[in-house]
Parts: structure tokens; sequence; C-alpha cells
């Protein structure tokens, strides 16, 4: 088992910034593909940014593409998203996922550890 608990969530002005965290406890993190998914009211859970056990490789949705940055740091069991530049249409629940596979996954069926989220809104 893989425990996830999110802090760094909350309000802030169109143009600003976040820094989300996603602390793991459990077995071992560094065996584990990192992910931060998201989902506004109303809308189904989306992918928005994952990164390989090492870090050497991530990827990125489209929407938010140069302004999100997710990183690890597996000697703390934990992994991040900076976020820059936020739009109101950034407004939703993050939530981190961790994944046992090898590549990086963008389904939310492929990942077998969620977090509870973390609130995001963005005003304008």
């Amino acid at each position: 088992q893989v425990q996830l608990v999110e802090s760094g969530g909350g309000l802030v002005q169109a143009g600003g910034s976040l820094r989300l965290s996603c602390a793991a406890s459990g077995r071992t993190f560094s065996n584990y593909v990192m992910a931060w998914f998201r989902q506004a009211p109303g809308k189904e859970r989306e992918f928005v940014a994952g990164i390989t056990w090492s870090g050497g490789s991530s990827l990125y949705a489209d929407s938010v593409k140069g302004r999100f940055t997710i990183s690890r740091v597996n000697a703390k069991n934990t992994v991040y998203l900076q976020m820059n530049n936020l739009k109101p249409e950034d407004t939703a629940v993050y939530h981190c996922a961790a994944d046992r596979g090898w590549t990086i996954a963008t389904m939310t069926e492929q990942y077998d550890y969620w977090g509870q989220g973390t609130q995001v809104t963005v005003s304008s």
C-alpha cells in the first residue's frame, strides 16, 4: 500500500502561482510513476502531468504545457507540481496518483493509488 497526501492548494488570482506537494508513505516511493490529475465540478478527472520513477522523463497535458512543472525528490518521498500563470480554468481539486508501471499513463484507471486531493481556486 501507498498512502498519498496532497498539500499546497488555495485561492490565487489569475496570473499567480502555487506549488502543490504530495507526500507518500508505505512502499518504496521511487518504484512508482507519479502523476497529478485534476477534477473540476461537473467534469471528469483529467491528467495534468506525470513523471517517471527516476525523474528523467515527464509528460504534460497540452492545457498546462509551459506553465506547470512536475518534479520529485525520492529521498523525501515527495512529488511537486509548480503551477505558474494560473488561469480561472485551472480551478479544480488536484489529486496525486501512483502507478507501478514503467511509463507515464494518462488514464485514471491505470493508477493504483490516489490521494484525497487539494483544492485550487483561481479568481479572475
